[in-house]
């Protein structure tokens, strides 16, 4: 594929702040420490971040690892509210259904989200890889990759198309756009549908009869 224009930082960056909103709104009882920690440790490392507003091949190394980190950080914290989350159901007397429904609604968009921002961090090595002259083979296949024809010619994924795919992976528990091709890929879609079916089949279920 040939090179593309450099990816612009901000809506991988508003996508981390729009994930730590959603942890705010999370009762404390499913929330890991205090619900403010996970929202200062994800936007203070943004302020550096913001510094340059493009990922660029010739990027320092610790802003690949610094991004990474932020997304893995994320994804635990909300990895563990869906724990919270299923013990609070199976083990104790729930009566704030409607509570419950909107705690799984913010968990299920940050597990979106999240993975999102994986597969736009994963793809043939990362945005900043994208962009410079070191071609890789990809982890994911898109259908403008298949039939460029249905596409302008400068066509190339954006992070807007990691998220959708991401979303609708996680709305079907299977690929429904693009396919993962890498073992990598492959594992972060399984991981994702595994953690959306159990807040819609599980938390979710549970909250609504609690409804009724």
């Amino acid at each position: 594929m040939q090179n593309v224009r450099p990816e612009p930082r901000w809506p991988a960056s508003l996508a981390l702040l729009v994930c730590a909103g959603l942890y705010l709104a999370l009762p404390n009882r499913v929330a890991v420490g205090p619900r403010w920690l996970l929202p200062v440790l994800v936007v203070l490392p943004l302020i550096p971040l913001s510094a340059r507003r493009h990922r660029h091949p010739n990027d320092a190394p610790w802003v690949r690892y610094l991004c990474v980190s932020l997304v893995a950080l994320v994804t635990l914290a909300n990895c563990a509210s869906v724990v919270l989350l299923v013990h609070h159901l199976l083990n104790t007397h729930v009566s704030g259904g409607r509570q419950l429904i909107y705690s799984a609604i913010a968990v299920w968009l940050t597990n979106v989200i999240v993975f999102g921002l994986w597969l736009w961090e994963l793809d043939r090595g990362g945005p900043h890889i994208r962009a410079g002259p070191d071609e890789r083979l990809p982890d994911i296949q898109f259908p403008q990759m298949e039939n460029p024809q249905l596409a302008p010619s400068d066509w190339h994924p954006r992070f807007w198309d990691y998220l959708y795919t991401s979303f609708a992976n996680g709305t079907s528990f299977a690929p429904a756009d693009a396919m993962p091709l890498s073992a990598q890929a492959k594992a972060l879609f399984a991981s994702e549908s595994v953690i959306s079916l159990i807040t819609i089949a599980v938390v979710a279920a549970r909250a609504v009869n609690i409804l009724r």
